[in-house]
């Protein structure tokens, strides 16, 4: 079975020749690097991953840009690109043309970023991705997704994907409390849910069975195709391969053509990636 983990970040460490701009501290102090992935996917089993550039590099994709074009086969990236910069409005026709590119991804749920989103300051953009057909993924705040819904109910033809079942603080109940608002998309056939990171989101340990409710809330609403398993492997609170064992082993009522959608298949029709 193909296994895609449909988000991790990788990064290059803060320097004088490289340095990143005063924005957020990274989730770990020393960088995760394209080989400490690789040796992590190759002992869990996973075939590829999509790689996410993070914020606290700035609107910058090149490490990722270089660790897809070393390796193909296993890594490609929905890439950053600053939605203010007027230059960026004629970037959006060519941005898959760069080799390993997929698509692009936001983040509106930091209080500095949210504006851009519900103020209507990068409506631009999506009439722009789906015309070019180019795929989001942005990560938002669960009181923010009626604008999602109008976003896909206006551009039918753009792919957008929630992340981390847009899921940005607490644990339990409090994290899972609005996840009805994530559900409420499901029935914009364009929009897709990443589950990942969750084990962030539970104070239970693994195989995480606190999960399992909620999980099957979003599996129903969305079904196996539009739900894609991701690690976000920075924020892990257990090891790589139990970030995919939860997933796969771990909830007996996945059937076997489920794991197959929701662990890779379903991520890479999604975006298009034939890896």
């Amino acid at each position: 079975m193909l296994v895609v983990d449909a988000q991790v970040h990788i990064w290059a460490a803060n320097s004088p020749e490289r340095p990143w701009p005063a924005r957020h501290e990274p989730h770990k102090p020393e960088p995760i690097t394209a080989q400490d992935l690789l040796r992590e996917m190759d002992g869990a089993g996973v075939s590829g991953c999509v790689l996410v550039p993070p914020s606290w590099e700035g609107e910058r994709n090149d490490v990722c840009l270089a660790a897809a074009a070393r390796h193909p086969d296993r890594f490609a990236v929905m890439g950053r690109l600053d939605p203010e910069d007027p230059a960026s409005r004629g970037r959006i026709g060519g941005w898959r043309k760069q080799p390993g590119m997929l698509g692009l991804r936001f983040t509106f749920h930091r209080p500095f970023l949210r504006p851009l989103l519900a103020e209507g300051k990068v409506d631009w953009l999506w009439g722009e991705a789906e015309k070019a057909g180019v795929p989001i993924m942005t990560l938002a705040l669960h009181s923010d997704m009626h604008l999602f819904d109008r976003i896909a109910e206006r551009h039918p033809a753009l792919k957008l994907t929630i992340d981390h079942l847009a899921l940005t603080k607490g644990k339990d109940e409090e994290a899972f409390r609005d996840i009805g608002n994530v559900l409420a998309l499901a029935r914009r056939p364009n929009v897709a849910v990443k589950a990942s990171c969750l084990p962030h989101y539970t104070t239970d340990g693994y195989p995480y069975k606190k999960l399992h409710p909620h999980i099957r809330r979003v599996y129903d609403a969305f079904g196996p195709k539009r739900v894609f398993w991701g690690s976000d492997l920075s924020r892990l609170p257990c090891t790589y391969r139990q970030s995919l064992t939860y997933m796969s082993e771990e909830i007996p009522w996945l059937t076997a053509t489920d794991k197959e959608w929701i662990l890779g298949r379903g991520v890479c029709e999604w975006l298009g990636w034939k890896i």
